[in-house]
Parts: structure tokens; C-alpha cells; sequence
């Protein structure tokens, strides 16, 4: 198998398109060798971005996440958040020293604001470059965030990506979000991109699937990497589920293909508001 190919992130970062989720993981103890062991196995396959969050399991995955990683660190480009009533100025810092001794690391590689709440911008991405400067993370970005809200960025500030829920049956950012992304070369960091598994029994990704002797999930995953700018970061919680989701990079969808696929997940014909999980 070739290496995953990769996106170049503004700040000039190459990261694979292919990553690895986490929501789910470190929440009960007797699946944690398995989470551990799948979270090495997409290492070893060139699956080397790593999402997590301090509100994963109340940091439980950040925990998972650094026993997977232990000793293959410098391999890893680590992306967690931090909740939106964290975001000001002080906690921003406290959360970010919290998220750092779980994940028993030095930095992170990319620091995001999970969604926007209360606190304004300005505060949250003074406090991200503050970060920046000390060194505890290398570069910062946004999840949840529609056009609007990244128009609310203060002037000049640089997010490396934003998170957001993109799957086939959420195709609301392909109107306006992600045109708006591609205008200020910002790569889109699509989680649940199989929509946590509930579209996998659609009988149109079945079709296709059958067609390419592959799986609905790889064409699901396929259909969102078409996107030389999107970035993928399904979870899988075991070694042959991971081995599943990386065969999605061999996966080459035809015109007709994506026909169907718009048949049966139509995209939209006007804003819609951005949906979350």
C-alpha cells in the first residue's frame, strides 16, 4: 500500500487525509487494549493524525490516546479541543495543561475551539496564539464553525482547519462552507464521515460498494476524500476495522458513481443551517 496521501495545512504542515477519531473511546475499560491496539494499527498504516477532545469520556480519550502513542510520538500529529465554556482567556491555558498531562505529551499539534459559545473570538484565538508562542501548541483551529462565525474571527487570524460534521446524508457545507474554506485555503476536517455507521445499509451505497468489490463504509469514506481539501477522521474501534477504513484510499469513484450517490443523498440547493453531533 502506498503512504495515505496528504493535505498541506496553512501553516505549511503536510497531514494525511485519512486520520483517526476518538469520540467514543476511553469509556469503558474493557474495550481499552482494543481502542489502544486499532489506534497503533492506523499508525502503522500511515494514519498518523489523531483527533481527540478533553470532552471525549471527560478526557478518557486523550488517555487512550497517549498510551497508543507512547514512544511514537514524533510520528503522530495530534489535533484535541477545547470546550467552547473553556474558551476564555485563563481557560484556554487550564484546559490546555489538562489536555497536555493526559495526553502525556509536551504539545499539541493543533489546538481547537470544539464550538463557539459565549466567549467572543477574539479572546479564545488571543489566548490559542498565546499557546503558540509558549510553545505548548504548534497551531490552532476551529470545529463547529459556520461562515458567519468565521467571518467573526478577528483580522488576520490564521485557523489551520475547520472540524465540522460532513458525511453523505449531511451535505449542508458543500453550498456555502465549504466554498468559503477553499476562498481562505482552510482544509475541512470531516468527522462521523460514515455517520457513525447508520448509513452503511443504504441500498445506493450498497450498489456502489458491490460494484468495487469494497465496503459501503470505504465508499462512504471514499465519497468524502474525493476532496483533495477535506480531511477524514473516522474512529475505529479495532484492527480490522482500521485496515477497513484505510482500503477507502484505493477506492477511485467514477462519474456514474457519484451520479447515484447524489440521486440518493441529493446535495443542497440552499444554505442550511450547520448541523452537529
Amino acid at each position: 500500500m502506498a503512504d495515505p496521501r496528504t493535505v498541506v495545512l496553512p501553516c505549511g504542515v503536510a497531514v494525511t487525509v485519512l486520520g483517526q477519531g476518538t469520540w467514543g473511546m476511553g469509556e469503558d475499560p474493557g474495550r481499552r487494549v482494543a481502542e489502544v491496539s486499532a489506534l497503533r494499527a492506523g499508525l502503522d498504516l500511515g494514519m498518523t493524525l489523531v483527533d481527540t477532545a478533553e470532552m471525549y469520556g471527560d478526557g478518557a480519550a486523550e488517555e487512550v490516546v497517549a498510551e497508543a502513542v507512547a514512544g511514537r510520538r514524533d510520528e503522530v500529529f495530534l489535533v484535541s479541543k477545547v470546550l467552547p465554556t473553556h474558551a476564555d482567556a485563563g481557560g484556554v491555558a487550564e484546559a490546555c495543561r489538562g489536555t497536555l498531562r493526559r495526553l502525556r505529551t509536551d504539545r499539541i499539534d493543533l489546538y481547537l475551539l470544539h464550538w463557539r459559545g459565549a466567549v467572543p473570538l477574539e479572546e479564545t484565538v488571543e489566548a490559542f496564539e498565546s499557546l503558540v508562542r509558549e510553545g505548548a501548541i504548534r497551531s490552532w483551529g476551529v470545529s463547529n464553525l459556520d461562515v458567519d462565525d468565521l467571518a467573526g474571527l478577528p483580522p488576520g487570524a490564521g485557523p489551520q482547519t475547520d472540524q465540522v460534521l460532513y458525511n453523505l446524508s449531511r451535505r449542508g457545507p458543500e453550498y456555502g462552507l465549504l466554498p468559503r474554506c477553499r476562498e481562505l485555503s482552510i482544509p475541512v476536517m470531516a468527522y462521523s464521515p460514515v455517520e457513525q455507521g447508520r448509513l452503511l445499509g443504504h441500498p445506493a451505497l450498497r450498489d456502489v460498494a458491490a460494484a468495487h468489490g469494497a465496503t459501503p463504509a470505504q465508499i462512504a469514506l471514499a465519497w468524502v476524500l474525493r476532496h483533495e481539501d477535506v480531511i477524514a477522521i473516522p474512529k475505529a474501534s479495532s484492527r480490522a476495522h482500521v485496515e477497513e477504513n484505510r482500503a477507502a484510499l484505493e477506492v477511485d469513484l467514477t462519474d456514474e458513481d457519484l451520479a447515484t450517490l447524489d440521486r440518493a443523498f441529493p446535495p443542497p440547493e440552499s444554505k442550511r443551517p450547520l448541523e452537529m453531533l
